[in-house]
């Protein structure tokens, strides 16, 4: 099966502020003050203009051998944590989202001039990639629950037992460089802002 792409524009992608001031380390019991606040509201604004929200994905078939081996798209992975993710599922999705090079470029300016700024940019770009892949799950949930399946929380490379390293494989079977998207010899993506994961189909 060929990829399939999933695009949204800049303004479908809602913006969460309290978002943007947890991933700051902030709480509602330990709110930003005004300045702060001030700060993450222009920047979900200047972000917003330069998001370029993209995913493509895929369905495979899934084979559970033995008690926590995993093969789907060419790939046999031993993962106790992804099998129990997957549990009962028959397929699975995998994707890879990003909202594009233009977020990395206005961290990367701040970076150089303002920290403080930048951070509260990465947290801004966090929030937004975090709502788009969410807005993604969403379309996949809806789009199984009308097929009489269901779906399970999305699981990210790089989290529990799952190596970091399965990137490659994703990106060898996705059409990834479709969206604009690279993997470095590092295992990081570029731009930065992205995402990969599996979602599974019960």
């Amino acid at each position: 099966m060929a990829s399939a792409f999933y695009r949204k524009t800049a303004k479908d992608i809602i913006p969460i502020e309290h978002e943007v001031s947890r991933y700051l380390g902030y709480t509602k019991a330990n709110p930003p003050d005004n300045t702060v606040h001030t700060m993450i509201q222009e920047a979900i604004t200047q972000m917003g203009l330069v998001l370029r929200p993209q995913a493509v994905y895929d369905t495979f078939p899934l084979t559970h051998t033995g008690i926590q081996t995993l093969q789907f798209a060419g790939l046999k992975l031993d993962s106790k944590d992804l099998s129990y993710n997957l549990q009962n599922c028959t397929h699975i999705v995998i994707f890879a989202a990003t909202i594009g090079a233009q977020v990395d470029t206005l961290i990367r300016r701040a970076v150089a001039s303002d920290s403080a700024k930048a951070a509260i940019l990465q947290a801004t770009g966090a929030m937004y990639i975090e709502s788009f892949c969410d807005d993604f799950n969403a379309m996949i949930t809806q789009e199984q629950k009308n097929a009489g399946h269901k779906t399970h929380p999305r699981y990210s490379p790089g989290y529990g037992d799952v190596p970091l390293a399965v990137q490659k494989h994703i990106f060898s079977v996705l059409q990834c460089t479709r969206i604009g998207l690279s993997l470095m010899d590092t295992l990081i993506m570029s731009p930065e802002k992205s995402v990969t994961a599996f979602i599974g189909i019960e």
